[in-house]
């Protein structure tokens, strides 16, 4: 039975999609969301949906705690009866914030030693999990000394990060320079966080890009990747299932489920990216977090399987339904800033929603909006999941979707409008 009324705390949130449905999830459970952030301006869904908000440093544990005890303490409210966040960068916060109350939760401690990236390959390496050829940097000589022996191309990014932030392909010595300086001398993240003064160097491995997400240890689906144009590694949409043969995709999927036990992970939700290389599938990251993207609206869609109430019941120690039926097939398309500048009208959306398939439309710009390109999920303004009898037909109904949303952006000299991609050429 549910306890109607008991607070569910949220630190931080995604400012996309699965942001808001978590929120949602929480609600249609009985339970009273609660967002603890730093800025409350960073959703600007929390105050279209009255989702109660808390001024906290989420950057400090401490307050987090402090805040979440006295939601325990609140008797008037029912009490507390979890936490979670749906941010990358919050997940071990909230997870020991949990554990300290006696609520279900995950490993905060190898939760953050999953979020290192540098330690989370080590980790892999030596449990005999393919990785690529990796080396970490704290200074541009390393780098530089790093790139040399693995050879390039290689791949520089930030030991802490999400959504492709400041992951770069470099081609030659000088694109390897430039980008570690520029990523040496990021003092904090775009959540203002500090972060380490440390890098990564690592071999640049071809081949398709998957996702496998999991729950408690076992796969759910596994999950095919649109990606822009190189250097950048920006994700431009999704395929659910994966159309591959089931041979690799069982591959796939047994690389992330010994992945995760590398880790100490495998409580609650994991979200796990490989590249098919010509020696098999090499794993390029573990999440210890549900994904974002959409992907668990196109998972649902799809498949049944509500990612999003089963980390809410995991998180509260409720139950977990059986998966519902689902369509089948499901795919993501993002639309996406071509150009910096001012938001100054958003429309379509409506057009997109009612369009064949189509389950989700949804738009993260709003006129007013600044647009900076940064060659990550932050350049992603608008987004579509429509569902199809097969992939082709899931995709090419998303695209026609997401072609009907309009973002004009006005720039210093003329006025632009994002339109959508489909990275690789294909729909």
């Amino acid at each position: 039975m549910n306890e109607p009324g008991r607070w569910f705390a949220f630190v931080e949130s995604n400012t996309t999609g699965t942001g808001r449905e978590f929120c949602a999830a929480a609600r249609s459970r009985g339970l009273r969301p609660v967002l603890l952030t730093r800025d409350p301006g960073r959703y600007p869904y929390a105050a279209q949906d009255a989702i109660d908000t808390r001024t906290v440093d989420t950057g400090d544990g401490r307050a987090v705690l402090a805040a979440s005890s006295a939601l325990a303490d609140d008797a008037e409210g029912g009490g507390l009866a979890g936490i979670a966040s749906s941010s990358e960068y919050f997940v071990s916060l909230a997870a020991k914030a949990a554990a300290a109350l006696g609520l279900p939760a995950a490993d905060g401690d190898a939760i953050a030693r999953c979020r290192a990236k540098d330690t989370q390959r080590a980790a892999l390496a030596a449990a005999g999990v393919p990785v690529p050829d990796h080396r970490p940097a704290d200074t541009l000589a390393d780098a530089l000394r790093a790139a040399g022996e693995i050879g390039h191309p290689v791949v520089v990014k930030p030991v802490s990060g999400s959504g492709s932030v400041g992951v770069r392909l470099c081609r030659d010595r000088n694109e390897t320079r430039a980008w570690a300086v520029e990523l040496l001398d990021r003092a904090a993240d775009e959540r203002g966080n500090a972060v380490p003064r440390r890098i990564l160097v690592e071999a640049a491995v071809a081949g398709p890009e998957f996702s496998v997400e999991t729950f408690d240890g076992e796969v759910v689906a596994v999950v095919a990747k649109h990606l822009g144009p190189a250097p950048y590694f920006v994700e431009t949409g999704h395929d659910v299932p994966a159309p591959v043969p089931a041979p690799m995709a069982a591959a796939l999927g047994d690389t992330a489920l010994r992945a995760l036990t590398a880790l100490g992970l495998g409580w609650g939700a994991a979200h796990t990216e490989l590249r098919w290389s010509p020696a098999g599938p090499v794993v390029i990251e573990v999440n210890p977090r549900l994904a974002g993207g959409m992907i668990p609206v196109a998972v649902r869609a799809a498949t049944g399987v509500d990612l999003v109430d089963a980390v809410i019941a995991r998180a509260a120690g409720r139950w977990r339904p059986p998966a519902a039926p689902g369509a089948g097939h499901a795919a993501v398309r993002f639309v996406r800033a071509r150009e910096e500048g001012r938001v100054t009208s958003v429309t379509g959306l409506d057009a997109a929603a009612a369009a064949p398939g189509v389950v989700a439309a949804t738009a993260t710009a709003a006129a007013g909006r600044e647009v900076r390109l940064t060659h990550s999920f932050a350049d992603r303004l608008a987004c579509v999941v429509a569902t199809g009898p097969d992939t082709e037909g899931a995709a090419a109904r998303a695209l026609a979707a997401a072609r009907l949303i309009s973002i004009d952006i006005e720039t210093a000299t003329t006025a632009a409008t994002a339109t959508t991609s489909t990275g690789e050429g294909r729909p």
